[in-house]
Formats: C-alpha cells, structure tokens, sequence
C-alpha cells in the first residue's frame, strides 16, 4: 500500500510519471501482485489536502499528473520546467506544489489550444464524461471567483443552480472551463498508461472509495436531493463514528449525510456511475465505511463532537442486490473496521465481500477470539499490518503499544523482538495468515517510525503529506520480499 503522491518525484508530490513506473517494476521484481492506493478524488485544501474529503467523486487530483509526461506529449517544453522551485525530499508541501504546478498546467493548456480542434481524443472524453465533466469543472470556476467561499455561501441563484445564471458564468469563465477539463482528460490520460503498464506487469491495482463526499463539492451542489440538507441547502446532519480506538469522542468527519431513501428511488443512479467509473479505473475498489451502507451515524450539524449522534438505518442489502445484477463480479471489499453489527456481517457474507484484519488490532486484548489474531482469519479477507489511518508498526510499537499487548504479542510469536525487528514479524505474520490477500503498507515494509505516519484520525494537521525515498526502492529489498512471497505461496 503507497499512496501515488507518496512516491519519489522531482516535482515535490508522487505522479504518474517515472517514479511511479519504478513503484511498479520494484513491485515486478518483488513478485507483489497487488498495489492499493488511496483515493484519487481532488483534495480539498479546507480538509488539509486528505484525499477522503473529496470535491468531485468522479474527477481526479489534478496534482498527481506528471509534468514530466506532459512534457513528453509535447503540452510542456524543457524550458518550461527550468524555473522548479526547490521542494522537500521527504513531505509534501502542498502550497508550493499547487503554485508551481498552476503556471505549468497554464502554459500547457495554452500549448494544447494550438491542436485542440484536432484532438479526437480529448472531444471523445469530453463526450464520454460530460454527466460528470461540465459540473465540476463549472463548480471548480465558481469556488475561484467568489473567494473560495463554499458553494453554500454563494448568491442565492448559484446557490439554487438557476440555468440561466449558469449560462452567463459558463461563457465568463469558458477559458478556465476548458483548461480543466483538459487537465481532467490528461490526469485519465496517464493514469490509464500506467494502469495499462501495471496490467502488463500482472499488478493489480486496488482503489479506495471514500463513502462521503466533501460537503464543498460539486455533487452536494448539483444533486442536492441526495443529501439531508435544509431550505438553505446547509448540512442538516454530518458523518462521523461514535467513541472507538481512535478517539473518546468518537469521529465528526463533518461530511453531509445521504438521504437513502432519495437515492433509493432513483435505482441508485448516482452511486451505480460512481462504482462504473471505478471499476474502468481499477481492478479492486475498497469501500471505505462500510458499515454505513446498513447504518451510518448521524450528528447533528452543529455538534462539537461526534458522541451525541446516532445510527440510521440505510438500505445496504437493497443497494447491493441493486449493484449484483448491475455488475455480477462485483469487486469490491469491505472495510469493515470498528463495532460491526450480526446484519452488516450477514451482508458481507451474503455477497461474499472480503473483509478486513488489521494486525495492529490482534493484541488488544486477551481473548483468543479476537478476530484479528492469525487463527481466526478466513481465506475471504485481507489482512494489513496495519492501514493509513494507523501508526506504523515500529510506532504503535515505540509509543502506544501497551506493556500487556507487548506481552501478548510476545506469547503469540514465541519470542521477544527488538524495536528494530518488530515490522518483520508483523510482515511476516500477515504473509502466513489464510487470508487470500495481504496488503503491507510500504513504510512497514521499511520499518519505519511515527513520523512515517500517513494519517491521523483524531487530528486535522499535518496528515497525509509523507513521501517515499527512491533510496529504499533497493534490489536487496526486492529480493527479500520476492523470497517471503514465494515461500508463503504469495508470489
């Protein structure tokens, strides 16, 4: 597991371009068959840039293309790149990041306008994508304009998306329509070559699908229905989770709630184009929160924190028979973490949805039922060490990990391990579970410590900007992992 803007890249955040080909013939050499990334969605820089809070379901970041793959369609020349400002090796910076960047897509959209008219491509993803395309990129113009406000403070006829206000703004800014919608069909562009590259390699890629949407988005505006919003259009209720591992006072994610039973009556139409455009992205989609499709906890908008929601009920089995005859196979897993209810296991089971075993979880507690321990996994499920909302293995170990969890842990390996040797035995042990699939983040691979952290669920500062050293991508690295595969029948 390695997020694409944790990857090496000369342009201060991972892209599509070389580094990410590396990633790939590294994961080739290592005989890894899986790679999972987080979403791809824009980020919202109100949420600090996680890729959980999205402003689009559909669009992409638009700051993963690569500039040295524009550069190579010929949208950028080398003179274009001279002036790079000089980034930090080992963290995104996202302000500088999206300065510099916003010149370069600015001189390749202009490069573009000189052959746009003969780019069939480029008309035909306009085309293919417009139930999406022309919103977002409309929505996008209108946050620019009125001073980044949220859509909910905009002028009432915005607000209420009359068509004739629309028509005028659309011709206002038609320049800055058009370039991002040719940023959106060159981030498809590259994905899709390296997704194609990875194919190749027989690496599948497993994406992420937050459940929620930012409530500054382009769908909470233009499909307004869908949501428990007020006369106002204003969050009535937001997301979250009560009290769990991660917090006393539980998880206010702030995310606006569906309206089910809206949703319901159209046949799930937004959420069946939504796993559509997906599934031609990816071979595998995790469904973050699952437990939320059977019932979602609700708070009310102005809460401090999450602890006085409540659980709503949401019709899961329905929507899943809904995407069953829609796409048979159904690839999905279910991130079913936290206080799971008998109903949202009965679902899992009736779909035959792998689930997911965090090992970080495992030594909790005493009881040789946790679910988490090795002997109780299924050979339907994935088992992590641990995920991006964890500490890394050597930090859970060094700064959380209790002196009875060191013990248990110890009980179950049979021996003692050293700060320095606890990532192998967690490795280890997911590569032996029964599981069918084990998914490593990459910083537990290299053993790496707290500051490797890709997220902190309790606070808003400071996540979801690590970045990976080409340094570690050794052959000596490769060569291990390639010998555990194999060993454990993973290769």
């Amino acid at each position: 597991m390695l997020h694409i803007s944790c990857l090496p890249s000369r342009f201060g955040i991972g892209d599509f371009g070389s580094g990410a080909y590396r990633f790939a013939d590294f994961l080739f050499r290592a005989r890894m068959r899986c790679w999972q990334i987080l979403p791809l969605t824009p980020v919202n820089y109100r949420r600090e840039y996680s890729p959980y809070n999205c402003m689009s379901a559909f669009a992409g970041n638009k700051y993963l293309i690569s500039p040295d793959m524009m550069l190579r369609a010929g949208y950028l020349t080398d003179h274009d790149l001279k002036d790079k400002p000089c980034f930090p090796k080992t963290r995104v910076d996202y302000t500088k990041v999206i300065r510099y960047k916003d010149r370069l897509f600015e001189r390749a959209y202009e490069r573009f306008c000189e052959t746009k008219d003969k780019n069939k491509k480029y008309l035909l993803f306009c085309r293919s994508n417009d139930y999406w395309l022309s919103d977002f990129v409309l929505f996008l113009a209108l946050n620019k304009y009125l001073a980044r406000k949220t859509w909910g403070d905009w002028p009432d006829r915005l607000k209420r998306r009359e068509q004739k206000t629309l028509g005028v703004f659309e011709k206002k800014f038609r320049k800055g329509v058009e370039q991002e919608k040719f940023l959106q069909f060159v981030f498809y562009e590259q994905w899709q070559q390296l997704k194609k590259y990875c194919t190749e390699k027989r690496i599948q890629i497993i994406g992420d699908m937050p459940i929620y949407v930012d409530f500054n988005s382009v769908e909470v505006w233009s499909h307004p229905d869908m949501f428990k919003l007020d006369k106002d259009r204003r969050s009535l209720f937001v997301s979250g989770v009560p009290p769990d591992y991660f917090s006393d006072t539980g998880q206010l994610w702030g995310n606006p709630v569906y309206d089910w039973e809206i949703i319901r009556r159209t046949g799930y139409r937004w959420w069946v184009q939504r796993l559509a455009h997906s599934f031609r992205l990816f071979d595998y989609v995790r469904l973050d929160h699952f437990r939320g499709f059977m019932a979602y906890w609700q708070v009310p908008s102005r809460a401090k924190t999450a602890k006085n929601g409540k659980w709503i009920k949401a019709p899961g089995r329905h929507f899943l028979k809904t995407l069953r005859r829609r796409f048979p196979n159904l690839p999905l897993i279910a991130e079913d973490l936290g206080t799971i209810t008998p109903d949202v296991r009965d679902v899992i089971q009736q779909f035959d949805l792998p689930g997911m075993k965090v090992l970080l979880f495992a030594f909790t507690n005493n009881a040789a039922t946790n679910p988490y321990l090795l002997h109780n996994h299924t050979k339907n499920c994935i088992v992590y060490t641990g995920t991006h909302d964890n500490n890394t293995v050597r930090g859970w170990f060094e700064n959380e990990a209790s002196e009875s969890e060191k013990k248990r842990l110890f009980a179950y390996l049979g021996k003692r391990v050293t700060v320095r040797k606890v990532h192998t035995e967690f490795v280890r042990l997911a590569m032996t579970s029964a599981a069918n699939t084990a998914i490593i983040p990459m910083q537990d691979i290299l053993g790496l410590d707290s500051s490797a952290r890709m997220n902190r669920p309790a606070s808003i500062k400071g996540n979801w900007r690590w970045r990976l050293s080409p340094r570690f991508l050794t052959s000596s690295l490769a060569k291990r992992l390639r010998a555990m595969n194999t060993t454990y029948g993973r290769a």
